[in-house]
């Protein structure tokens, strides 16, 4: 029977759980800085043990809402992906998430428990009591050669990175001391969200925090095309850690689309990933548009489990609202 045990993080500790095959750039010492930063969030680190060998480590964060204790692996909105396990190959998810619910709603004392594990299946998730949505991501197997990264795009796409060529657009590789960047993104990120008559779901000290706790270790990616003019008219901000390449984020300007430097930003992005041994690229999260580049979908279910009705009732709330939030600030920003 599988046991969670809460653990201080020490330099063991880290090396321990970088030796696992499944780890993420999500369950790093530097990520988990930029999400309890950006969310005055509490990191969980937790040991799994079977009988007393440790067989995988559970990652996860702890905040308060309406004054009650919840604990998100990750919870929505923190702009960060799957997180859960860590787990020797021939342990089962299920087991490791039935030793997460007493661990969560005992020993944290937890009111409301949120996961999103990259090996969990909606089959593991059966008979726990738990709500799950399905929550896909598109990824690229970046094992095949170039050529054949690039045969595999929708021929619509192949134009698009040529015809950003012709026209000049230039992509260049920002260093994370960069003190232009987060501005160019986050403006052009004002932009695209302007377009759907929203506002952005972040602030800008989100941007600066991930590149500041990212940046020192080399693993994020941060890419600005320029057009012929060298003016920055597309940004794309590329954390990495492994085997995987992880698109964060992404913004242009609309007046300038039609040069496509959407597409020859990824196509970059692939490339440069590929040549440094990284064997996938997720999209986190899936879109019709991201089919274009030759994706494959696979599912991620979300799930979450409540204490109580009231708890699962207040967490459906909070969404509404943020919703309706963004709404009005959206209104707010055009009456400027």
């Amino acid at each position: 029977m599988l046991r969670l045990q809460r653990v201080e993080p020490t330099p063991a500790l880290w090396s321990d759980r970088a030796g696992y095959p499944d780890r993420l750039i999500f369950h790093t010492e530097p990520w988990l800085r930029f999400v309890a930063e950006s969310q005055r969030a509490e990191p969980v680190l937790a040991t799994i043990t079977d009988g007393t060998t440790t067989v995988g480590h559970f990652t996860g964060l702890l905040t308060r809402r309406y004054g009650l204790r919840i604990l998100g692996s990750p919870m929505a909105g923190w702009t960060t992906s799957y997180v859960g396990f860590n787990l020797e190959p021939s342990i089962p998810r299920r087991a490791a998430l039935e030793a997460l619910l007493p661990f969560a709603f005992g020993d944290l004392g937890a009111a409301h428990l949120e996961i999103r594990d990259r090996g969990l299946t909606e089959a593991d998730l059966e008979g726990l009591g738990l709500r799950w949505a399905a929550a896909p991501t598109a990824v690229i197997d970046l094992s095949p050669a170039e050529d054949s990264l690039f045969g595999a795009m929708a021929s619509a796409c192949r134009r698009n990175i040529r015809k950003a060529g012709k026209s000049g657009v230039v992509i260049e590789e920002a260093s994370g001391d960069d003190p232009a960047f987060a501005d160019e993104f986050y403006d052009q990120l004002r932009d695209v969200f302007a377009k759907q008559g929203l506002v952005p779901t972040y602030s800008i000290e989100r941007v600066r925090s991930l590149i500041r706790n990212l940046a020192p270790a080399g693993s994020i990616l941060l890419l600005r095309a320029r057009d012929a003019e060298g003016r920055c008219i597309a940004t794309a901000v590329l954390p990495w850690y492994h085997r995987t390449m992880y698109f964060w984020g992404g913004a242009s300007y609309r007046e300038h689309q039609h040069l496509r430097p959407n597409e020859a930003l990824i196509w970059h992005a692939l490339r440069w990933a590929k040549a440094r041994g990284v064997t996938e690229f997720d999209f986190v999260g899936g879109n019709s548009y991201k089919a274009k580049y030759g994706t494959t979908e696979v599912p991620v279910p979300w799930a979450r489990r409540s204490r109580s009705p009231l708890v699962a009732r207040l967490r459906d709330v909070a969404k509404e609202g943020f919703a309706l939030k963004q709404r009005a600030a959206a209104r707010l920003a055009r009456a400027r």
